[in-house]
């Protein structure tokens, strides 16, 4: 059985988020399986999930309505909050850097100064990366059992996931190792 989620995975979850839009067509409403969207009428913002805003959009059909965290000034006064916590902050959106890479590489126009936000939301990301590496270390070298992180993504934790359940079995064989040797050694004398 697997455990673990790739980068796809979360990414399919993260397009069920919910998005506004600002339809350019009329229809009556869309039954989708996740439940019913619209209807949609021009110029009349209307919710719908991120892949099919997104899909809309590609096709010419709407323009994206921005998340207000998907803002500049936002993101560099998250990026200060981020930097000054000793934990991890509670981020705008459980998808944060999949939801901003998606809406930059679709509606770039959409977003203004959008290299500006790109930057932010990876300076962002590698903070968080950063702190959760010091994180696992310091539980690593502390000998813990057990550990809780609150306020992480599904994406950060699982950039995590591969490396700390195998540390943890090395740390485990060391310690046992050097169980087994002092009691050969006890038991010699």
């Amino acid at each position: 059985m697997r455990l673990e989620m790739d980068a796809s995975e979360i990414e399919f979850l993260a397009e069920k988020t919910p998005i506004s839009i600002v339809p350019n067509f009329t229809q009556e409403k869309l039954y989708l399986i996740s439940g019913d969207v619209g209807p949609f009428a021009p110029g009349i913002p209307v919710e719908v999930p991120l892949w099919l805003g997104l899909n809309l959009r590609q096709r010419g059909k709407c323009r994206l309505v921005m998340p207000d965290w998907l803002d500049e000034e936002k993101l560099a006064e998250k990026k200060e909050e981020e930097t000054q916590s000793k934990v991890f902050t509670e981020m705008p959106s459980e998808h944060y850097l999949i939801i901003a890479q998606l809406l930059l590489a679709a509606e770039p126009e959409g977003i203004p100064n959008p290299q500006e936000v790109k930057t932010l939301i990876k300076d962002i990301w590698d903070l968080r990366i950063s702190k959760l590496r010091s994180s696992v270390a310091d539980f690593i070298l502390s000998d813990g059992t057990h550990a809780k992180l609150d306020r992480l993504t599904l994406l950060e934790i699982n950039s995590i996931r591969p490396i700390l359940p195998h540390s943890l079995d090395q740390l485990h064989r060391l310690a046992k190792s050097a169980h087994t040797n002092e009691l050969s050694q006890t038991q010699e004398l």
